[in-house]
């Protein structure tokens, strides 16, 4: 493993805009970029933190990603739609929910189907955002395949998470957040980056034999979580994004983890729900069903470690010595 160093956060936030202004990122996307990659470091997902920030920058000098894309947006009642232009996808959600709550509110739900898009980070990131403002929501997006159709050895399919939050009344919002892969394939590559090995179980290589090798997983197949029934949802997942909005299918989508190639150009679908339209007294109604999960000894609602992570916030983040490094080439570009 490499050896990492502690930077302050308001450093590392300094740094991760410099870096993008660098490679011509405006300061719009390259905020709501970085915010987001902060975020995930917060939750305790360095998977999806910091260590993403490299792959977009390199990809913005091949052209694979529009540092200079500007979102697209088009409403048509209940549906609200989003060209992210082969740019960055925070910007490009962030335009889609602002419709989307004021569709939503109107209409009782609304649909925000977001395309020529790239990796959006933490599918919980959105829904959570939603629930605070007092909606269900669903997220689905679907991502480079990495799973392959149940019986097969060659992914199809992206590890194409789900993610859903529910308000909840006076408290954090219920969030659950899952990849349809047993863990997400970030994980595989942080352990490749720090030179390690991956769990039995993770995945399996090209001869579908498991594998705990990183380099060979990442040529092989993530495995579904649930075994048939998560490759059964991962090609839901595939027709309600990519299928939808005819974006490009987890086969067909290049990587997020190199330079080269055309832009991915896969899919998101957030499902904003208003309960008000719905009943009156959706919270005091949820809290029933909270309050009989939680009188069993040991158990906690989904979501609760994140918040918790949030309240032991430092002012310091640890991260490996070469991502530094390679932020700070990047900003040397300005």
């Amino acid at each position: 493993m490499g050896d990492s160093i502690e930077i302050g956060v308001n450093q590392a936030r300094e740094l991760a805009m410099a870096a993008m202004r660098g490679r011509g990122f405006q300061e719009e996307a390259a905020a709501s970029t970085v915010e987001a990659l902060l975020a995930a470091e917060r939750d305790g997902l360095p998977s999806h933190g910091l260590s993403r920030l490299p792959f977009y920058l390199d990809q913005a000098v091949s052209g694979k990603v529009d540092a200079g894309a500007v979102p697209r947006l088009e409403c048509d009642g209940a549906v609200v739609r989003v060209d992210a232009c082969h740019g960055l996808a925070f910007s490009a959600v962030a335009c889609g929910l602002e419709a989307g709550y004021e569709t939503a509110k109107r209409l009782g739900l609304v649909a925000v189907a977001i395309f020529r898009s790239h990796h959006f980070g933490v599918a919980g990131a959105p829904v959570e955002a939603a629930a605070r403002r007092g909606f269900l929501a669903l997220a689905f997006s679907n991502a480079p395949s990495a799973i392959a159709p149940w019986g097969g050895k060659r992914p199809l399919f992206g590890t194409n998470p789900i993610a859903f939050a529910c308000p909840r009344r006076d408290t954090d919002p219920l969030l659950i957040d899952l990849s349809l892969s047993k863990v997400a394939r970030g994980k595989v590559m942080l352990a490749k980056q720090r030179g390690g090995r991956i769990p039995e179980g993770w995945a399996q290589d090209i001869e579908g034999r498991s594998t705990t090798d990183p380099d060979a997983a990442l040529a092989g197949s993530m495995m579904p979580v649930g075994d048939a029934k998560g490759a059964a949802l991962a090609l839901m997942v595939e027709l309600i994004t990519a299928g939808l909005t005819g974006s490009n299918y987890g086969f067909q989508a290049s990587s997020f983890f190199d330079a080269e190639g055309a832009p991915p150009s896969i899919a998101q679908l957030i499902l904003l729900i208003d309960p008000k339209h719905f009943s009156s007294g959706f919270s005091e109604h949820a809290e029933i069903l909270f309050a009989a999960i939680l009188e069993q000894p040991g158990v906690r609602l989904p979501g609760e470690r994140r918040h918790r992570l949030r309240q032991e916030l430092r002012d310091c983040l640890t991260l490996p010595s070469d991502l530094v490094a390679a932020l700070e080439f990047h900003a040397a570009a300005c």
